[in-house]
C-alpha cells in the first residue's frame, strides 16, 4: 500500500516577453560630478565624503536614494587614480585630486628646454 505522489504538471511554457527599456538617464554620471565636485574645492587636505555628498544633493542629486553608488564611484575613482585619499579608508575620509603627470610632460621631459609652454 504504497502512495505515490503524482507528478506536477508540466507548467506551460510562456512566450518571452520583452521588458520595456527604461529611458537612458540624461546628465554626467555620479563619478563625473565627484571629480567636478572635488576639483572645484580649494582646500588644501581635500574634500571629506560628507561634503561630497552635500554638495552632490546641493547640486539636486539624490544622495540618500543612490548612497551605495555614490560609495562605488568614489572607490573606483580611488582605485583607477583619479583621486586620492588623504585620510580614511574605503569611502570615508577626504579626497582630492591626484597630480598625474599630463601626456605631453612626459613626452617632452628631456627636452623642456626647447619648447614653449602653452
Amino acid at each position: 500500500m504504497s502512495e505515490e505522489a503524482p507528478a506536477p504538471a508540466a507548467a506551460p511554457a510562456k512566450a518571452a516577453k520583452k521588458k520595456a527599456s527604461k529611458p537612458k538617464k540624461v546628465g554626467p554620471s555620479v563619478g563625473e560630478l565627484i571629480v567636478k565636485t572635488v576639483a572645484a574645492s580649494k582646500e588644501r587636505s581635500g574634500v571629506s565624503a560628507a561634503a561630497l555628498k552635500k554638495a552632490l544633493a546641493a547640486g539636486g542629486y539624490d544622495v540618500d536614494k543612490n548612497k551605495v553608488r555614490v560609495k562605488t564611484a568614489i572607490k573606483s575613482l580611488v582605485a583607477k587614480g583619479t583621486l586620492v585619499q588623504t585620510k580614511g579608508t574605503g569611502a570615508s575620509g577626504s579626497f582630492k585630486m591626484s597630480k598625474k603627470q599630463t601626456v605631453h610632460d612626459k613626452c617632452f621631459k628631456g627636452r623642456a628646454l626647447f619648447i614653449k609652454p602653452f
